[in-house]
């Protein structure tokens, strides 16, 4: 079926994304410990004005603010029936902002792990999984979410799921795992096992790739990973802005715009169409994404040297393939975009 972003892939050569959500939130006074979804209905007013941050910056794809909307993370919360209820209004909001923005802009709607683990070794079912990404999928595409977006993804079964659920939900969709142990994400994946993966899926994504992870550095040797495999769908990457750094009592990120303008060239270099940036990453750092692409000359892959170069070191030597760092699915943890 014909959608926007598939359409906006098939004019352009890169698309700009948009950045953190929780830390954008903070800045506007969520607590932590907080659900971020639960302004969806009580703070209206900061959410339009997260993705209008993001739009009047230069994106052209924002996230919902749903990344933990799901029944099995919102139950921590006393909201886990409200988990349709709260992606709907996510959505909703996103697409008044969008429709008003003058230029096509997709709401994509964000989708975070279930926070749960497993089977076999945990409790979580598959067809758990689905049921719960499908409820979060069907409230999404409620409110006018042009695609489904899965992102923060560690495990194969999640992904798998989440891709099962949004066919069930009949709304297109994309995809990011976090790769961020050794060239690893924590149950074990590598980047060309992901692209593996996504090539045997029933219910294909129109786009997949990497979010939050290390640093950017790190990220971009998985994009490498997944360009060098040669996929057949378009690349997303959206990485941190910089390294986190505890500073009077807060998280705060030390990639500076600069340092986001630059690993943004690198990012399209390295074969990504979808560029954007995760924790850290505000309408600041967007600006300069934006006119750093609108004004880049293609070039060649870059080399690692030539990554840690410009944008800082990597985490590990490894990027997963040599054998080193976790090759099993093991323990996951909750996390939250920031």
């Amino acid at each position: 079926m014909p959608n926007l972003l598939s359409e906006l892939l098939s004019k352009r050569d890169w698309l700009l994304a948009d950045g953190a959500t929780g830390t954008n939130l903070f800045n506007m006074g969520l607590s932590s410990g907080d659900a971020p979804e639960l302004w969806n209905e009580e703070q209206p007013e900061k959410i339009r004005a997260l993705y209008k941050g993001s739009v009047d910056a230069g994106s052209d794809i924002f996230l919902t603010n749903s990344f933990g909307g799901n029944r099995a993370r919102l139950k921590l919360h006393d909201a886990g029936q409200r988990a349709r209820e709260l992606s709907r209004i996510s959505a909703e909001l996103g697409r008044e902002v969008a429709d008003a923005a003058g230029r096509p802009i997709v709401v994509a709607g964000s989708v975070g792990p279930t926070g749960e683990i497993m089977e076999p070794m945990g409790p979580l079912t598959y067809s758990d999984a689905v049921e719960i990404f499908h409820e979060q999928a069907e409230g999404l595409k409620e409110g006018g979410a042009d695609v489904a977006w899965v992102e923060t993804i560690s495990a194969a079964d999640e992904f798998k799921a989440a891709a099962e659920a949004f066919r069930l939900a009949d709304i297109p969709w994309c995809g990011t795992m976090s790769f961020d142990t050794a060239g690893r994400t924590m149950m074990g994946i590598t980047a060309p096992q992901m692209v593996k993966q996504v090539g045997k899926l029933p219910n294909p994504p129109i786009a997949f790739g990497a979010n939050c992870g290390v640093g950017a550095s790190d990220l971009l040797r998985t994009i490498l990973g997944f360009s060098a495999a040669t996929p057949q769908i378009p690349l997303i990457s959206k990485g941190n802005a910089g390294i986190p750094k505890y500073v009077d009592g807060h998280i705060h990120y030390d990639g500076t715009p600069d340092l986001m303008a630059s690993y943004a060239k690198l990012a399209f270099d390295s074969g990504a169409r979808i560029i954007g940036g995760c924790c850290g990453t505000t309408p600041d750092h967007l600006r300069a994404m934006r006119q750093a692409l609108e004004h880049h000359t293609p070039g060649p892959r870059p080399s690692l040297d030539e990554i840690a170069g410009q944008i800082g070191p990597f985490s590990s030597e490894s990027d997963g393939t040599d054998g080193a760092g976790p090759t099993r699915e093991r323990n996951n943890r909750r996390r939250r975009r920031a």
